[in-house]
């Protein structure tokens, strides 16, 4: 491989979140942390390249947008999806939790219900009960190692909501929704006349042969219902440099969130956000991904081989997008999600998300991410395995 994703890299003292959350949440240091969802690899060097041209310039000051950042999205959608959107489509935000929580307050009123699909992205929940609303949580169905959507119990309740959201990859699950069960959902949001916030950070990440469908284009009937949420820091690994972008395909959407987001002045990136984002939306962009797509791949076949063998009763689903993981532990005898979540950590020396956080269906789950070396991740396996070992037999399936 041209770029190196084997060597460790050591992230203490860079106040990285991964770390310092951990020690602050627990208070300790001896866990390997397997939790947030950034990845434990370089960030690419031409985005490294890019920052360090504009630390040249002396003055980090306001920093205007560019035809050119424009266009590198707009070509990225098409070459990738097949995704044809006009530049004025297309507007900064900085980052996608804080603009569902814009979205929120630009297209609801305090006391609106806003669905979700859970388990799902935490945030999701916390943004939607901080602006006010009022969260509709309707559960998944897991079939087979795969999440699926109750369409009876959307249909259902989706009348009385002004919003749903989206997670497309579905984030924990690794759900590459297909273009009919997109469809499906838009069609009830069409109905009972719901606009449609699609997270797409994962997209990039997405494994053959499954192809990632942007909500926006799954459909005629969602152009113009659908805001969709995008962002190159989750998949080229550079989230602590504030870099996403929405893109709203429906003329009178667009004009209002848009209009919301120049009225409150927040809309804007920093010195280095519009030239990452174009660094990565470029030939180079796509020869890393590619070899970070190859990388992240066999680290899921090792991680599914390796629980196979050694740990039976903890099932992975395999994720279809994304590196991250979601473990099925529902075969085994834990008498609480707590015992489960001290297993990972005095048991096997390791920090996961507890899949609560996702929702009470996340209950008997905890989220693995594999973004990491390879050596690390056999260490963590490792431990894992020795763990489990030790088991009372009563717990094991």
């Amino acid at each position: 491989m041209k770029y190196d994703f084997s060597t460790p890299i050591d992230r203490r003292r860079t106040d990285s979140e991964a770390i310092v959350g951990l020690q602050r949440a627990l208070g300790r240091t001896d866990l390997i942390p397997l939790w947030i969802a950034d990845m434990d690899f370089a960030t690419p060097p031409f985005v490294m390249r890019v920052v360090e041209r504009r630390l040249r310039q002396q003055i980090l000051g306001y920093t205007c947008s560019y035809p050119s950042y424009y266009r590198a999205i707009a070509g990225w959608c098409e070459r990738r999806y097949g995704f044809h959107i006009n530049e004025s489509d297309i507007h900064f935000v900085p980052g996608i939790v804080p603009a569902i929580c814009f979205a929120e307050n630009c297209l609801t009123q305090p006391g609106d219900k806003v669905m979700t699909l859970t388990p799902v992205y935490h945030p999701f929940r916390h943004v939607t009960e901080a602006s006010g609303r009022i969260d509709v949580q309707v559960p998944l169905i897991v079939r087979d190692g795969r999440f699926y959507m109750d369409y009876d119990a959307i249909d259902r309740q989706l009348a009385d909501c002004r919003l749903l959201l989206l997670c497309n990859p579905h984030n924990p699950g690794g759900t590459s929704w297909t273009q009919d069960e997109i469809v499906r959902i838009v069609k009830l949001c069409r109905k009972h006349n719901v606009i449609i916030v699609s997270d797409e950070i994962h997209a990039d990440l997405t494994y053959a042969p499954h192809k990632h469908v942007p909500t926006a284009m799954s459909c005629p009937e969602a152009r113009d219902i659908t805001l969709t949420f995008m962002a190159p820091t989750k998949v080229f690994n550079f989230p602590g440099l504030i870099a996403s972008h929405v893109i709203a395909t429906g003329d009178e959407l667009r004009r209002r969130f848009f209009d919301y987001l120049d009225g409150n002045d927040i809309g804007n990136g920093s010195v280095f956000a519009y030239d990452a984002v174009e660094a990565c939306y470029s030939d180079e962009g796509e020869e890393w991904l590619s070899q970070l797509t190859a990388y992240i791949s066999a680290n899921i076949d090792y991680v599914i081989s390796f629980l196979a063998d050694h740990c039976p009763g903890i099932r992975p689903m395999r994720p279809e997008a994304s590196f991250l993981i979601f473990l099925d532990h529902s075969s085994m005898h834990f008498p609480s999600q707590e015992a489960l979540t001290d297993f990972y950590i005095n048991g096997a020396g390791l920090y996961l998300n507890d899949g609560t956080i996702f929702g009470p269906t996340g209950r008997n789950f905890m989220r693995l991410n594999v973004g990491m070396p390879r050596c690390i991740l056999e260490q963590a396996m490792s431990q894992l395995a020795a763990a489990y070992d030790r088991l009372p037999a009563e717990v094991k399936p």
